[in-house]
């Protein structure tokens, strides 16, 4: 079981940067890969980037050399840098975790099966 916690959502202008942060709990915490999901207003929830286990990280084509995702494996934390936000970027952002499976890849929403609350980030042109 693993718990998680997102936070450093906020309003900010295009163009500008944002750092989102989610805690885990749990001790297996080094045993997950973590993603970062995103949901528009009128729009399904969709794949922003992943890191795995070893450190390997995906993005999404939409975010690709804006965003870059980290993880401190020590303090059960991972972080979301997001620089030249642009308004479509708006959306509730979540935070997933999954255990490593051969069924789905790490941009499928089906292989997550824990989930934070999500956090808001509004980018203004």
């Amino acid at each position: 079981q693993v718990q998680l916690v997102e936070s450093g959502g906020g309003l900010v202008q295009a163009g500008g940067s944002l750092r989102l942060s989610c805690a885990a709990s749990g001790r297996t915490f080094i045993a997950y890969t973590m993603g970062w999901f995103r949901q528009a207003p009128g729009k399904e929830r969709e794949f922003v980037a992943a890191i795995g286990t070893s450190g390997t990280t995906y993005y999404a084509d939409s975010v690709q050399g804006r965003f870059t995702l980290s993880r401190d494996n020590a303090k059960n934390l991972v972080y979301l840098q997001m620089n030249s936000l642009k308004p479509e970027d708006t959306a509730v952002y979540y935070c997933a975790a999954r255990l490593p499976s051969p069924d789905t890849g790490v941009r499928d929403i089906r292989g997550y099966g824990y989930w934070g609350q999500g956090t808001q980030v509004t980018v203004s042109s």
